[in-house]
């Protein structure tokens, strides 16, 4: 009885110890700075990053003594989900708690957002506009602007197709305005040119009416093929339709001409509208403009397309390869195929 006691004395002793360790622990953690005196930096907070991730990068920074006792702090105070994306200026002689507040509820220095590939300027622009970098209608009117596409040297009457897909740092201002739209409208359109440079032939600017034709064409094949593999094919099977004289029949210009109002599907009506100035299935060449925000590789697809004798192609699965066709019967036979395993799928 009395080692029974002893154990359980020396049980309280070490439970009373560690409790205290751990208290000392948090209240350090919690009150000492990293750093004394403190340094100023920047941390950039990605789209998507886990609180696991911050904490570590924090750690790493010197922002931070310890990442799991971050993490907990977080947890304690229910903010793990609640961070901002964006560039942050903080201070390593902060304290823990000042570095999450800020993280959580404080004005980044610059705001992250992510433009992905194959947006029309309407979807770029409510993009900016739900992160409340611009209003998608000063943005409209930007993208519209003669003088702005003269600036920056866009041969078209919008700037469709310059609007770089990108992860940007953007400032964002107090009230969104036509000069903030035009400021990030700007940035946009200096990065493709920045980029598009690297795949100039010779590394020398094309003239007006190959540019104007490589940008259509990147912009069609951007919006035909998510495989990457492809866009070199897809490039060279509209490079031979226009050789030949054939209408290219492609089913995303029908429907950027709809604009909007597209409800997602494409009907027989739609192929046979003659008043769609993008209805490739009616209209003859390239369409008047790009019908959307394009990469690299479909840009680079465009300078240089494979050359081969393919006229067709067409799905072997939704949103996967394609098969192409140098006859009309071969391509007839794919897209039966292609109907095949799309019911087969259902």
């Amino acid at each position: 009885m009395k080692l029974f006691l002893k154990l359980l004395a020396l049980l309280v002793l070490l439970c009373a110890g560690a409790a205290g360790w751990a208290a000392y622990e948090g209240y350090t953690f919690l009150h000492t700075p990293p750093e004394d005196p403190g340094r100023e930096c920047t941390f950039d907070v990605a789209p998507g990053d886990t609180m696991r991730a911050v904490a570590v990068k924090l750690e790493r920074q010197g922002l931070v003594s310890n990442e799991l006792y971050f993490r907990l702090l977080a947890r304690y105070k229910k903010w793990e989900h609640r961070m901002q994306a964006g560039r942050f200026a903080l201070n390593s002689g902060w304290t823990p708690d000042r570095i999450l507040d800020t993280l959580v509820n404080g004005q980044p220095i610059l705001f992250r957002v992510t433009v992905r590939e194959g947006l029309t300027w309407w979807q770029t622009a409510e993009v900016l506009e739900n992160a409340g970098l611009v209003r998608a209608e000063d943005f409209r009117e930007v993208i519209l602007d003669p003088d702005f596409l003269r600036h920056y040297g866009i041969p078209f009457d919008s700037a469709e197709g310059f609007l770089m897909p990108d992860t940007y740092l953007l400032k964002k201002a107090d009230v969104p305005d036509r000069a903030q739209a035009r400021a990030v409208a700007g940035r946009m359109v200096d990065t493709f040119w920045l980029k598009a440079a690297s795949l100039w032939p010779g590394g020398k600017k094309p003239d007006t009416a190959t540019l104007r034709r490589w940008v259509i064409l990147a912009s069609i094949v951007e919006r035909e093929t998510a495989v990457r593999a492809e866009r070199p094919r897809v490039a060279g099977v509209y490079a031979n339709r226009l050789e030949r004289g054939m209408l290219l029949q492609a089913d995303p210009t029908v429907i950027y001409g709809l604009g909007r109002a597209f409800d997602g599907n494409l009907r027989r009506k739609h192929l046979d509208d003659t008043s769609n100035a993008y209805n490739t299935y009616q209209r003859p060449g390239l369409p008047p403009g790009p019908i959307c925000s394009f990469g690299m590789t479909a840009l680079a697809a465009a300078i240089a397309p494979e050359t081969h004798d393919f006229l067709y192609f067409v799905a072997k699965t939704d949103g996967g390869e394609h098969s192409f066709s140098r006859t009309l019967n071969e391509h007839n036979r794919a897209v039966r195929e292609y109907l095949r395993n799309r019911r087969a799928a259902q």
